[in-house]
């Protein structure tokens, strides 16, 4: 079946529509929902629903939470109401062409930027953050787009799914006259068709505006909308980390040094405390090849790809030709130019790459990639920052991420000089050129679970919770390894076991560069515990516990580790015996620095299950957290992508209750809802829900819808 990737918004008032008979032959686009509460603040119902649930006083007429059920359309709790703000391939301006400024493929991260959010801006210098302020009814959004579902065309086979769409889209639109569902496509149409594949990735920026008597969402179609796609249209400069070769555009010519061509595989993403937007490089392996090619998919340890012991490092970087975009006849890129941390200076023009005002000339405008973060499957960042959601004058800026792979670990950023008050963006800005990089090792987790301590086989709790450490991931840090002792040398640093040629049968790093290069192969050499996907992480300065915190979302496990409980990587040759099996229908962490005010000198941290996810269907029962909201309360919510598969039930959005007063044993509380999550939301059966953000005014939330339909019939969104 064809299918299209869709937005929607959710609002307060009203039931959703009938569900329409599902239609085969239609379409199914990725979407934009908006649910929306018309002219208050979606939490605060939320939150009164919550407690009067817990009091056993919910009226009888209000359905909360939702039930654990599918539908062919969007569900929302009682008072509530969703419809849908933008679809795959429709126009975001009035100038838009087949091949520009359309709504991109399967999007996920959204971020709202009300009208004036920074008007008390002074003299260009920062004090203001994005989130809730401005318009809450008028405003701009950035979207990210992922991928594209289905097959792409080849000399053997013509396109299935999304690509389909896409192919029959062209067609419609005259870039191709031969009958694009047959298996004639040859190489000439196959490298047209990669370059509208590349186009429709990446992100978008465009106009929102509720309309004041219809009090419905909609695209204004503006000439303010940029399209930020993977063609060298759009330009990047990586800083913090030197590029392996000179880059070029599509055409062949060279670009200037450090300066890359395009972004793709865009998951989740943060907006910035100054304004710009964080867009996360995930799965960039099937488009240029992947660069740490020493482990396959059960995490088992590869030799003969370029980081054997007894050598340095020798990642391959040139594009691998049976990639999506590798097996183009031109405008081919290395992969070391992907699979980083963006950050979009949005409204810019997509060929503004960043000169840092830090560099002669520099004005601090424009793109890049975060070189000094490294380079990792990455989902999205957050940024610690005070209850003002604003920076700490005096303090570094303070960022985490997490690299969604199985086994992938959670990584903070330290900026190695200060923020200080009065800075101009393009000097706060320039503070992410430089800093050093810690990785985070879960010590005490179970290497068969990811979830239980070792020492209790339970979950860790917030009464006995774990104690990790920040590691400082370099060639230099005096840090001791984690599998230190269990290789025989118990003083062994960090900076030590990197450059080692042998140690722990992976070749050495040269140095900083190398490390960064390879993330999660520099982790597995040192013994780093491995975790369950790290989806995404929130910083929550306004906890309900009164404590800052980092929520983290572990998606889910199902297959074998590379490392053994002391950090050792087993070997190849018993692997696939000797490897435990983790199986896991995910969690919300929430991690607690040992200073949780001030992140930049916390060398260790305490960690605990908030939510564990279930293979049920009762009420409360949900799996595979997906992407985190912090709401501006401290509220945390999620969204979900995997539920219907294990249990029966659509993916959607949960608010995660954590407020204290609603423990088991609470005075007037008969039903103790602390750590049960509340379905809000649910998406299409066969969709994904990803990316929920907040108006300014917490009036509407922002909802990507990935495939509907993708494999059962579904009539949503309406004709």
């Amino acid at each position: 079946m064809p299918l299209v990737g869709v937005m929607a918004t959710l609002s307060l008032a009203g039931a959703p529509a009938a569900a329409q008979q599902p239609d085969p032959d239609r379409p199914l686009p990725s979407v934009i929902a908006v649910v929306q509460r018309t002219g208050r603040p979606i939490p605060t119902l939320v939150r009164r629903y919550v407690e009067q649930y817990a009091k056993g006083t919910l009226p009888a007429n209000v359905q909360f939470p939702l039930a654990n059920a599918t539908s062919e359309g969007v569900r929302t709790i009682t008072n509530l109401r969703s419809d849908v703000l933008v679809k795959w391939l429709d126009p975001l301006s009035r100038r838009a062409t087949a091949g520009s400024l359309r709504f991109g493929a399967n999007d996920d991260f959204n971020a709202y930027f009300g009208d004036g959010w920074d008007a008390d801006w002074t003299g260009g210098a920062v004090n203001s953050a994005p989130q809730f302020k401005g318009d809450g009814r008028s405003g701009w959004l950035w979207t990210n787009h992922e991928f594209i579902l289905g097959s792409s065309p080849t000399p053997f086979g013509p396109p299935t799914g999304q690509h389909l769409t896409l192919a029959r889209f062209l067609q419609t639109a005259g870039v191709f006259t031969h009958d694009v569902d047959l298996a004639s496509w040859n190489q000439t149409r196959i490298d047209t068709y990669i370059q509208f594949f590349k186009k429709q990735l990446g992100g978008s920026w465009y106009r929102v505006r509720l309309d004041p008597a219809t009090q419905r969402w909609a695209v204004v179609p503006s000439a303010g909308a940029v399209r930020y796609d993977a063609t060298s249209q759009t330009l990047l400069t990586l800083t913090g980390q030197p590029l392996r070769g000179l880059d070029h555009d599509d055409s062949g010519s060279p670009l200037p040094p450090q300066v890359v061509a395009g972004i793709f595989a865009d998951c989740s993403g943060a907006q910035t405390p100054w304004g710009t937007v964080i867009t996360a490089e995930e799965n960039v392996q099937g488009y240029y090849g992947e660069v740490e090619t020493c482990w396959n998919g059960n995490q088992k340890l590869i030799a003969g790809a370029g980081f054997d012991p007894g050598s340095f490092i020798q990642p391959t970087i040139t594009p691998n030709p049976a990639t999506e975009f590798g097996r183009a006849s031109s405008g081919l890129h290395n992969r070391d130019a992907y699979g980083y941390l963006v950050e979009i200076d949005p409204g810019m023009p997509s060929d503004l790459y960043y000169l840092s005002s830090g560099q002669p000339g520099g004005d601090g405008l424009g793109h890049r990639k975060i070189g000094s973060a490294g380079r990792a499957h990455w989902e999205n960042a957050t940024f610690a920052v005070g209850k003002d959601l604003k920076l700490v004058p005096g303090q570094p800026v303070v960022f985490y991420s997490g690299d969604d792979r199985l086994g992938g670990r959670v990584f903070k950023f330290v900026s190695a000089r200060p923020y200080v008050s009065g800075m101009t963006r393009g000097e706060v800005r320039a503070l992410l050129d430089d800093g050093m990089l810690y990785v985070a090792h879960f010590a005490g987790l179970d290497n068969s679970t990811g979830l239980t301590l070792k020492a209790t086989g339970q979950s860790p709790t917030e009464a006995a919770p774990g104690i990790g450490r920040w590691i400082r991931l370099s060639t230099s840090s005096p840090d001791v390894a984690p599998n230190a002792e269990a290789l025989g040398s118990s003083g062994k640093t960090v900076g030590a076991a990197l450059r080692d040629l042998q140690w722990n049968r992976i070749g050495g790093f040269r140095d900083d560069n190398d490390v960064r290069f390879a993330l999660f192969t520099a982790s597995n050499k040192i013994g780093v515990m491995e975790l369950n996907r790290p989806e995404d992480l929130e910083w929550n300065p306004r906890d309900p516990s009164g404590t800052p915190r980092l929520y983290i979302a572990f998606t889910g496990h199902g297959l074998q580790v590379a490392l053994d409980q002391n950090g050792v990587v087993f070997d190849p040759d018993h692997h696939d015996t000797a490897s435990p099996f983790r199986y896991s229908t995910g969690a919300v962490f929430a991690l607690e620095e040992a200073n949780p005010s001030n992140p930049s000198q916390s060398a260790t941290f305490r960690y605990f299950a908030a939510w564990r996810g279930t293979q049920a269907a009762g009420l409360f029962d949900a799996a595979h957290p997906d992407n985190l909201m912090i709401d501006g309360d401290g509220g945390v919510w999620f969204a979900t992508d995997g539920n219907l598969g294990l249990n029966g039930t659509a993916d959607g959005l949960y608010y995660l209750d954590l407020d204290p007063a609603h423990r088991p044993g609470s005075p007037g509380i008969p039903q103790a809802t602390y750590g049960k999550a509340f379905r809000i939301i649910a998406v299409p059966s066969d969709a994904e829900a990803t990316g929920p953000a907040f108006s300014s005014n917490q009036g509407t939330i922002f909802l990507s819808v990935q495939h509907p339909g993708a494999g059962q019939p579904s009539s949503w969104p309406p004709r």
